[in-house]
């Protein structure tokens, strides 16, 4: 089947499984991923996509791994950096000797060096395919920390690992001397590499941006590229790791995006955006190819062995349990021995130990590794079971994900989750306690030049914290049952506008030009209420479209007669406005829930307020003091953001959460200045 047909029904696959991801949280995106995938091998055997080695990495591991490092948590790895470097360098070792050996001594037929290659590439741990189950249960913050730590490391060490097992399957010879030898070369030039390339691209970018250029698409654009160009020139031109080189660059690149954060806003938004699809679309499409490549394996398997299904689901679980016994002991002897040397205040629990060995679930980097397995050997014979250990690393990822979602729900109790989560901040709280620490800063900041635009400033981030504290108020807001009854009152109000209206044109107060325009926006108001973020944006686009669309039927050869419809319609707009205030007002002392009526009199109130301002243009000074303020916020905004999540007031999904609302902020900011 053409290629583009096959990407085609992928991304169908994938976005049926973020459908039903969304219906059934319970279940790991992944394994929704793995079983669409078995229904497509089953249903259009046709559907298969061979890629060579060095292209699956390219395209695959390349960027995966750079995003790692591009969010490469600095802090928690120079903190725990121990633990995270023995778990990402030690025990990988260790699973990929005490793994192959077992692998070998389990299922004879297949050799020694691929059973060192199937263990290696068995050894990193995957955090994202795990995340399914994070977000229902509460995982203790420092082991997260560990695997996302570890996870950046070992992809590398494991993929290294399992290219020098292929390699030694391949040729059939193996020299510990040159390995040795080999490896260092790798490791230092490509780290030398990633660091280079990351400073050399980063620079270039912003001497692109210095010499005038600066479309944030171009440089989004660039950003995507970094990864595929480091790896490149670090596999062709030097022979490094390339895999080494990507990580490294990444990190490079992390250092440079917190420095420019408060800069470049529109660009980090866009690009934040953009590698949130292409990372959806590539780890979906790794566990989807795993799922397809399910049925085929075990077929393959079959035929060229005596082996019967049971037979391979049991050996499949039988190393899946060897792969998390490793990890279990290495992570409780290593918690024992930091204990008695005083570097743990805790003392070992066999639960947190069983906690940590569970959530080293394996996943993307492990298919994406596996899958490339070359199909011949040097002398033209085929890869010894080749079939059998595509099925194998398979069935291991999928044992990993089932036990996982099972057993990590029994392990953490409400208890615990309370302790654990004794003195953090809830998401209302850290943005209320974020907007104090701006105006504080505001306010440090005033002088007589600035004085009145830092007022207006001052009251925008006020409005803020008035719709965050009652948000905070409604205990239930992030209940569809809230949700609902806010649409309600919204859509309450928005039917006293349309009464309103429809009663000064039917007293001859609106001709029909002016009834009809602004009849559509109710329409389109209605109905943005009811869609998605990205149908409200085209309400947006159509409803200038529309307005200059009749303001050039109308009134082309008219400018005051223009002018005069616009300030018009301005006035019914507030008069409708003022309607649904008082109306809103009336019902809020009725109800027993006055907050969820605060809510949208806010709302209403920030729209008259719009209404009311009169925009200056005659002063270039005011609007470059009012953009430096903004820029103050942002930046106060930010360092409070980091100090609470230093100081474990927030975790790192709250800190995620709160910079892209800083980041949207700025964006929206961007671009009401350009208009």
């Amino acid at each position: 089947m053409d290629l583009l047909i096959i990407i085609f029904f992928l991304l169908i696959a994938l976005m049926v499984s973020n459908i039903i991801g969304h219906y059934i949280p319970s279940i790991p995106t992944a394994l929704i991923q793995i079983a669409l995938g078995v229904i497509l091998a089953i249903f259009a055997p046709e559907l298969n996509l061979e890629l060579e080695t060095e292209w699956f990495l390219l395209l695959f591991v390349a960027p995966l791994l750079y995003n790692d490092g591009r969010n490469f948590p600095r802090e928690n790895l120079w903190n725990m950096r121990i633990p995270i470097l023995g778990n990402a360098i030690v025990l990988v070792l260790i699973t990929t000797i005490g793994g192959g050996f077992f692998i070998h001594w389990l299922v004879p037929a297949i050799p020694l060096a691929p059973a060192f290659a199937l263990a290696a590439i068995l050894s990193p741990t995957d955090p994202v395919a795990v995340n399914g189950i994070a977000k229902r249960i509460q995982i203790p913050d420092k082991i997260l920390s560990v695997v996302r730590g570890e996870s950046l490391i070992n992809d590398a060490s494991g993929l290294v690992a399992f290219k020098y097992a292929v390699a030694a399957a391949v040729s059939g010879y193996f020299s510990i001397q040159q390995a040795l030898v080999n490896f260092t070369y790798t490791f230092i030039i490509g780290a030398i590499i990633g660091l280079i390339l990351g400073f050399v691209l980063t620079e270039i970018r912003f001497m692109v941006r210095r010499a005038g250029i600066r479309d944030a698409v171009f440089h989004t654009l660039f950003q995507i590229l970094m990864p595929f160009i480091i790896y490149l020139i670090a596999e062709d031109v030097f022979h490094a790791s390339g895999v080494i080189a990507v990580v490294i660059g990444g990190i490079i690149q992390s250092l440079f995006k917190d420095r420019t954060e408060t800069t470049l806003a529109e660009e980090q938004v866009l690009t934040e955006n953009v590698w949130a699809i292409i990372l959806f679309v590539l780890n979906g499409v790794v566990f989807l190819l795993l799922g397809l490549n399910i049925p085929s394996s075990m077929e393959n398997s079959l035929e060229d062995t005596e082996m019967n299904n049971w037979t391979m689901i049991a050996y499949a679980a039988a190393i899946g349990i060897v792969i998390l016994g490793i990890r279990f002991l290495w992570s409780h002897l290593f918690s024992v021995i930091q204990y008695r040397r005083g570097k743990e205040k805790e003392q070992p629990l066999f639960k947190m130990s069983l906690i940590s060995s569970l959530v080293g679930v394996r996943g993307a980097v492990t298919m994406a590794g596996i899958l490339s397995l070359p199909l011949v050997l040097e002398n033209g014979d085929p890869f010894p079971e080749r079939s059998l250990i595509l099925f194998l690393a398979s069935g291991v990822i999928l044992f990993t994900l089932l036990v996982a979602t099972i057993f990590l729900p029994m392990l953490t109790d409400d208890e615990e989750i309370e302790e654990l989560l004794e003195g953090q901040l809830s998401f209302h709280e850290a943005k209320s306690y974020i907007l104090v620490e701006a105006v504080k800063r505001i306010q440090n900041s005033i002088n007589d030049e600035n004085r009145s635009v830092a007022y207006d400033v001052i009251d925008n981030i006020q409005q803020l914290f008035r719709q965050t504290q009652l948000e905070a108020n409604a205990d239930d807001s992030t209940s569809p049952l809230y949700a609902n009854k806010i649409l309600k009152i919204r859509l309450d109000a928005l039917r006293v506008e349309k009464q309103y209206v429809n009663q000064l044109y039917k007293e001859n107060k609106l001709d029909d030009m002016m009834y009809m325009s602004i009849s559509n926006s109710f329409k389109d108001r209605e109905e943005m209420l009811h869609t998605s973020t990205w149908k409200q944006a085209l309400y947006t686009i159509r409803k200038v479209y529309r307005e200059a669309r009749l303001a050039r039927k109308h009134y082309r050869n008219d400018k005051e007669h223009f002018y005069s419809y616009m300030i018009m319609r301005q006035d019914v707009r507030r008069q409708a406005y003022n309607q649904a205030v008082t109306y809103l007002k009336e019902q809020k002392e009725k109800s027993p829930r006055k907050e969820l009526y605060m809510i949208v009199l806010y709302e209403y109130d920030k729209a008259l307020d719009r209404l009311r301002k009169q925009r200056k243009i005659d002063s270039a000074r005011e609007e470059e003091i009012q953009e430096e303020l903004n820029l103050l916020v942002l930046e106060t905004e930010r360092s409070a953001i980091h100090k609470l999540y230093e100081d474990g007031k927030i975790n790192r999904e709250q800190e995620k959460e709160l910079r892209r609302l800083v980041n949207y902020m700025e964006s929206i900011s961007l671009y009401e200045h350009v208009e």
